[in-house]
């Protein structure tokens, strides 16, 4: 069995964690693989701002109109098979009492015998869309990080509410892993990311040891490249800057590269683009 159990919370929220949309559609992605039954929401009214988060307005297939609110929501697996099962907690960022946010849902965790808990995060990052997704695998846990191989991130500095319920989970004693996927930054116009999204599910079933469904992701990921690789075939200024990040990403993942050399590269590429060679963000961890 793995360090995080037989009984683990993916959390997934949209919003300031969401880049790509890579995040939620993962989250989207496990709910639709199997049946799954809601066991708690939180009470809109106490966390939302409808300012910022709008109800949504739908109609149902005989066209009934009925508002839908920002909600946060734990789903449990209907299944009971041997082995790892995940629940999916899902939702809008809150804009107001975190703590207490994470408290009801780390409450509502426990109360469904959660044993381990893994976030879901992507990040807009200087990485090439022709190169695998880099997906940062961390946890402030010194247990799970020993036993998945996990890293512990030193970034210090403004956090979402992945961070929040992280920390309230540790505390009532949930070990809980983060992964983070780099979404490419100069494709924020094709989201979703489906890209991002596999890669996030790749991981999440490498440290969980559970099965997870992949649906239509490989053949969207590769149709998204495709697009990509079209419209910077008529950008030659993209093309070059595509080029300038697979050069540096093919620097990093070279098996010869010292450490020297990854940096010397890395402060080269900071500084073509004009941003100094101070070398943020290089293996520090996500921006959580």
């Amino acid at each position: 069995m793995n360090s995080l159990g037989r009984r683990v919370l993916v959390v997934a929220f949209d919003g300031w964690n969401d880049a790509g949309e890579a995040a939620t559609a993962a989250a989207t992605q496990l709910r639709e693989s199997r049946p799954y039954d809601p066991v708690y929401s939180v009470d809109p009214e106490l966390y939302f701002d409808y300012m910022y988060t709008r109800p949504h307005i739908q109609a149902d297939a005989d066209g009934r109109r009925s508002l839908k609110w920002p909600d946060a929501t734990i789903w449990r697996p209907r299944a009971t098979a041997r082995g790892t099962r995940l629940w999916v907690l899902s939702g809008a960022e809150p804009a107001r009492a975190w703590k207490s946010f994470a408290a009801e849902l780390v409450d509502a965790a426990l109360s469904e015998d959660i044993t381990g808990v893994v976030a879901l995060g992507s990040m807009m990052s200087d990485v090439p869309h022709t190169r695998p997704i880099t997906v940062f695998s961390g946890s402030d846990n010194e247990e799970l990080r020993t036993a998945l191989g996990l890293e512990r991130s030193t970034y210090e500095g403004p956090v979402g509410i992945l961070s929040v319920i992280a920390a309230a989970a540790e505390e009532a004693g949930i070990p809980t892993a983060a992964l983070w996927a780099s979404v490419p930054h100069y494709v924020a116009g094709h989201s979703p990311s489906p890209k991002a999204t596999l890669a996030l599910l790749d991981k999440l079933e490498s440290i969980t040891g559970a099965k997870v469904a992949r649906g239509s992701l490989p053949g969207d990921a590769l149709a998204w490249e495709a697009t990509i690789d079209a419209a910077a075939a008529d950008d030659e200024e993209m093309t070059e800057y595509i080029r300038q990040l697979e050069q540096t990403r093919d620097t990093w993942d070279s098996p010869e590269a010292s450490g020297d050399a990854i940096a010397q590269e890395f402060e080269k590429y900071l500084r073509h683009r004009g941003d100094g060679g101070d070398g943020r963000g290089l293996g520090r961890g996500p921006h959580r």
